[in-house]
C-alpha cells in the first residue's frame, strides 16, 4: 500500500511563485493546453501531439487506478483525513466533503480526455471544425488536474 501510495502522492516542488503545476498531472495537462494551439490554428494533428496526448492518458490513468485501489482500501484525500486534533497531514481542518470532489474532478479530467480524442478524431463535429475547440477543452482539462491536487490538500467551504 505504501508503494501505491507514493504513486498517487507525487507531487512537484514548486518552480514558480505562483504553483501553475503542483502535481505530474497539472504540468502535462498544462502542456498540452500550450501544445494545442497548433493543431487548431493549424486545422492538423500532428504525430508527436497524438504521442503527448497519450502519455497525458497515462499520467492521469496511472494515479486514477491507484486512487480507485486506495479508495477500495479505505483511504481518503488528505484533506478528509483527521490526522490528529481535527486537522488534515497538510495543518489544514478537515474537510470530508473534499473525498468527492476530488472524485469529480478526475471524472470530468476523464471525460475531457475523451471528448479531445473525438474531437481529434472528428466524431462529435466536423474534423476542421473540432480542432478550433480543442484549447478551449484542454484548458478545461488543465483546470481539472489543477483541482485534482488542489482539492486533495486545502479544505473546501465545508469546514
Amino acid at each position: 500500500m505504501d508503494i501505491l501510495k507514493q504513486i498517487h502522492d507525487l507531487q512537484l516542488p514548486p518552480l514558480l511563485p505562483l504553483p501553475l503545476w503542483p502535481t505530474p498531472i497539472a504540468l502535462v495537462t498544462f502542456i498540452l493546453f500550450l501544445w494545442s494551439f497548433g493543431p487548431a490554428l493549424k486545422t492538423e494533428v500532428r504525430f508527436a501531439f497524438l504521442v503527448w496526448l497519450r502519455l497525458t492518458w497515462a499520467a492521469l490513468l496511472i494515479p486514477a487506478v491507484t486512487g480507485v485501489i486506495l479508495a477500495v482500501g479505505g483511504l481518503r484525500v488528505p484533506s478528509a483525513t483527521d490526522a490528529g486534533g481535527g486537522l488534515s497531514k497538510y495543518g489544514f481542518r478537515v474537510d470530508p466533503q473534499r473525498d468527492l470532489e476530488h472524485l469529480m474532478y478526475v471524472a470530468f479530467a476523464l471525460v475531457s480526455l475523451y471528448v479531445i480524442e473525438m474531437l481529434i478524431k472528428g466524431r462529435l463535429v466536423e474534423h476542421r471544425v473540432g480542432l478550433k475547440f480543442l484549447p478551449v477543452v484542454t484548458l478545461f482539462l488543465y483546470g481539472c488536474a489543477y483541482m485534482i491536487g488542489r482539492v486533495a490538500t486545502f479544505p473546501g467551504n465545508g469546514v
